[in-house]
């Protein structure tokens, strides 16, 4: 690398040629030692703020994403990801939220049995991965999400899943006062 390399295109050129999102830690290792990764990152997230691509945060990385204002335009000329069947949704959503679990825990959650080629759906698109093994009887595999499941719902980190009372329709209501009968 030369001396005259400007961070922000180095940056720019490797947030574009990864394959995954690309961490800050990756990027340090690529600048040059005197450049500010944070800086470089808050510049080229400026610099494309008013483009039809915009730096995104995803799973611990940068990458490059579809300007939101713009995605419903593509829909036409982009292929989306098939939809997930509603049994691999709902075991996707209790594996995000409640890893790692046991297949057995995923059906007393969900209140039904999980069929193997709902897991293997999920498996075989990059969303779970066994997380290794419960030490009770029967050694049963626990499961988690990967960072293609951050990378597929543009979540940074499983702390940006939504909280129980945004994905209520209604809001709980308040705790009721007991009465005396008075």
């Amino acid at each position: 690398m030369t001396e005259s390399t400007d961070p922000l295109r180095l940056a720019e050129a490797a947030i574009f040629a990864a394959a995954q999102p690309i961490t800050p830690r990756a990027l340090a290792a690529l600048l040059p030692d005197d450049a500010d990764v944070d800086a470089v990152i808050a510049a080229l997230t400026e610099l494309y703020a008013p483009r039809g691509v915009n730096l995104a945060c995803i799973a611990g990385g940068y990458v490059f994403r579809t300007a939101p204002d713009l995605a419903p335009h593509l829909r036409k000329i982009v292929e989306l990801p098939r939809r997930l069947p509603r049994a691999a949704m709902e075991t996707l959503s209790i594996v995000a939220y409640h890893q790692p679990c046991t297949r057995t825990e995923i059906e007393d959650i969900r209140g039904a049995a999980l069929s193997q080629s709902t897991l293997d759906l999920l498996l075989e698109n990059g969303l779970i991965t066994p997380k290794g093994r419960r030490e009770t009887p029967g050694r049963p595999t626990l499961w988690g999400t990967t960072p293609a499941f951050l990378s597929q719902f543009g979540l940074n980190d499983l702390r940006d899943l939504p909280k129980r009372d945004e994905l209520l329709v209604e809001p709980l209501p308040a705790p009721q006062e007991i009465s005396d009968g008075v």
